[in-house]
């Protein structure tokens, strides 16, 4: 059983990151929505509670650190067009994508949000 619940991610401007994330998010499958006031909720399959979700909420204080969130890949071809979709939505890719020595088939590229959020997308075997 895969215990991932969610994410809540604080960016320091919304309305600078909310169109990065409107692109991201559905190209990984998070493509229902349950948006407040105060919070942006994007959803993958099944249902409230149990389905995975990443919220996002403003908080002008919040400053990006050393954090990184990653996500699955089904392919080589997937992690490259993610790559060019973060590029194209305003992110900054930061390394790959490419093979990293942490095993011999860890395809990944690593990222940033516009507002200095780390990520990654990872594609392995082993």
């Amino acid at each position: 059983m895969n215990k991932y619940s969610h994410v809540d991610l604080r960016v320091n401007e919304l309305e600078r990151a909310l169109p990065f994330y409107e692109k991201l998010l559905p190209a990984l499958g998070f493509v229902r929505t349950f948006h407040s006031a105060d919070w942006r909720v994007f959803a993958g399959e099944g249902e409230l509670p149990q389905a995975p979700y990443v919220a996002i909420t403003e908080d002008p204080e919040h400053r990006a650190n050393a954090h990184l969130t990653g996500f699955w890949a089904d392919s080589r071809e997937e992690v490259d067009r993610l790559a060019r979709l973060v590029a194209e939505a305003g992110g900054t890719v930061a390394d790959g994508p490419r093979l990293f020595p942490i095993s011999p088939t860890y395809y990944a590229v690593f990222f940033e949000d516009p507002c200095g959020n780390k990520f990654e997308i990872v594609h392995r075997l082993n």
